[in-house]
């Protein structure tokens, strides 16, 4: 099963299993990682479910809507790898992910 590799805003690190059809925020989510809050439930509509991926897999993610764009805007931890974990798909392409939960606003 792929892995994802999980840092949250204190600095512990845990690797997770993913389910196939997943999204990052659903796996973090499912996996008990309280902090990351997804309040619109992976609608795009609120970036509480904000992390930082790796560099290394920039080239792997799907590419960012205008709407996620804008909604990273309005946060002021937005670094050049932020993304909304909500609009990432789990693929096999992106075992090993690793991704650190941002600060919250």
């Amino acid at each position: 099963m792929p892995k994802l590799i999980v840092t949250t805003r204190e600095g512990e690190t845990s690797e997770i299993d993913v389910a196939d059809g997943l999204t990052v925020m659903e796996a973090i989510r499912d996996n008990g990682f309280d902090e990351l809050l997804a309040l619109c439930g992976g609608c795009c509509s609120c970036a509480t479910c904000h992390v930082h991926v790796d560099a290394a897999y920039s080239d792997k993610l799907p590419e960012m809507t205008e709407d996620e764009d804008d909604l990273l805007e309005s946060t002021d931890h937005r670094q050049p790898t932020s993304r909304l974990s909500c609009q990432i798909p789990f693929t096999p392409e992106l075992d090993g992910l690793k991704v650190t939960i941002a600060p919250e606003d």
